[in-house]
């Protein structure tokens, strides 16, 4: 099997090293931006399921949530209110 610079080298495929197509994503814009509208999604029961068995049947443990915060993100701005409403929302569940 060849390795990953004989084939970047190879002249057949040069062009895949300049071509922003074939780029990776950066890190920071993996995720979507969501804005403070939308931040309940987060922590809301709504949004949030729990998985018994993942899609081959095999068991799991695992809940949407996770998925949510894998796949999107606070804009910056609001990172820092959703935080601090978090704790506040956590406070009101224990009072409860």
């Amino acid at each position: 099997m060849s390795s990953q610079e004989e084939i970047l080298s190879d002249g057949r495929f040069s062009r895949i090293t300049r071509d922003p197509r074939f780029w990776e994503m950066p890190e920071k814009e993996r995720k979507v931006k969501i804005d403070k509208r939308f931040r309940a999604m987060f922590h809301d029961k709504k949004f949030k399921l729990t998985y018994t068995v993942d899609k081959r049947g095999r068991p799991v443990n695992y809940t949407s949530a996770e998925n949510l915060r894998k796949f999107y993100a606070l804009s910056e701005s609001d990172s820092d209110l959703s935080e601090s409403e978090s704790k506040e929302v956590k406070k009101k569940k224990k009072k409860k």
